[in-house]
């Protein structure tokens, strides 16, 4: 049983197909999943066979290795993956948040420098702003760059980043004037591998999302070139990172949208299969309200996205509508997962389940990209 949604008018047919093969080869990896949990990370091969497939990066301009696309082809590719369980995946990450800093606000030898290898996955992005005591406060983070010669001498750590053990091209907020506050704040682009001064923590076990490799890093007089400064003029990482966090919001709300329908899908498949007092649980009418319900959310859900997908194609998702959906969202997958969860009664709190990893890896869902209580603070500003 496949729920019904109404089909989005920025999918066309070639969108479409693209989401048909990423769903594909993505649930293809659900052979790996029990190995890559356990690991507490992807295989390198997966990442390559993703460049391979032309999952990766597949919004950035030809020119620099990407597909061509736009952003309806990244929202294409999240809701496959998500629809395939595979949340410890951070190709979303890879190619819709850190992909496009660098489109953005690198300069021309930056992007043909590194775009071209995020695509075929022989780079994969990760980006540092949480700090172990600042989390949302990023005006306040301690990390910091100091210029020697033609370099920036980097010290500090973060936490919570992910593809933290897999990344070798990490884009670094940190301070290169800390009397300034958030002026001071500019983001470097550290390529790690071979680097001296960068170490990885360990791999950070968290109650989801067990086969994403979050992570701690550190910077220990890190010697990084100047070049690498994302742009040309310090100061102006603050105001990067607010240009580009509408995006990252609306991908943690697309990402809820594609387990949403996952859970649905297997819960309506699992009460009519299961019996209890003699028939399906389906057909008692408490299962079926709730589900009607979940479905309504869900419907409702997918509807405000779509409608930003479009917004933010057309240059036109502002920030507090994409705090406001995220928010929103991620609320909507929590509560449909909790319900999902309890129809499928002691089997939904077994992890062999997949409907008990998809409540488990909803939760963070309302805390990362900005807690759910800062996107209502952000957006009351406006009001």
């Amino acid at each position: 049983m496949t729920i019904a949604c109404f089909k989005p008018k920025w999918m066309d047919e070639e969108i479409e197909m693209l989401h048909e093969s990423a769903l594909k080869v993505f649930r293809d990896w659900e052979a790996h999943d029990e190995k890559w949990r356990e690991n507490g990370m992807l295989d390198r091969e997966a990442w390559l066979e993703a460049g391979e497939m032309g999952f990766l990066c597949a919004s950035m301009p030809e020119e620099y290795g990407g597909a061509g696309g736009d952003f309806r082809h990244e929202a294409a590719l999240i809701y496959a993956q998500s629809e395939a369980n595979q949340a410890g995946f951070g190709g979303f990450l890879h190619s819709g948040i850190v992909a496009p800093y660098i489109l953005h606000h690198g300069t021309e030898a930056q992007k043909q420098a590194w775009l071209p290898k995020m695509a075929t996955g022989e780079l994969i992005g990760a980006i540092a702003m949480t700090e172990p005591g600042t989390g949302s406060d990023l005006q306040n983070i301690k990390t910091y760059a100091v210029k020697e010669g033609d370099d920036y001498i980097i010290n500090g750590s973060k936490t919570f980043i992910t593809n933290g053990q897999l990344g070798n091209l990490i884009i670094v907020a940190c301070k290169t004037d800390r009397s300034l506050g958030a002026k001071g704040v500019s983001l470097i682009v550290v390529e790690t591998d071979n680097a001296p001064g960068f170490e990885r923590g360990k791999k950070l076990k968290k109650l989801g999302m067990a086969s994403q490799d979050t992570s701690e890093l550190f910077f220990n007089n890190m010697r990084v070139p100047q070049a690498n400064l994302l742009g040309t003029v310090e100061g102006l990482g603050f105001a990067q990172l607010m240009q580009e966090l509408p995006q990252e919001r609306l991908i943690v709300a697309l990402a809820a949208i594609g387990a949403m329908k996952l859970a649905l899908d297997l819960t309506i498949d699992y009460t009519k299969e299961r019996t209890a007092f003699g028939k399906p649980v389906w057909s008692f009418q408490n299962t079926r309200f709730k589900l009607a319900e979940c479905n309504s959310q869900y419907i409702a859900s997918s509807a405000l996205c779509d409608a930003a997908i479009e917004a933010l194609v057309e240059n036109e998702l502002t920030v507090q509508h994409a705090a406001l959906i995220k928010y929103w969202v991620t609320e909507k997958q929590c509560i449909v997962m909790d319900e999902c969860v309890q129809l499928f009664g002691g089997y939904g709190y077994m992890m062999e389940y997949p409907i008990a990893r998809l409540y488990a890896d909803a939760r963070v869902q309302k805390i990362y990209g900005g807690t759910n209580e800062i996107m209502k603070e952000l957006a009351s500003r406006f009001m």
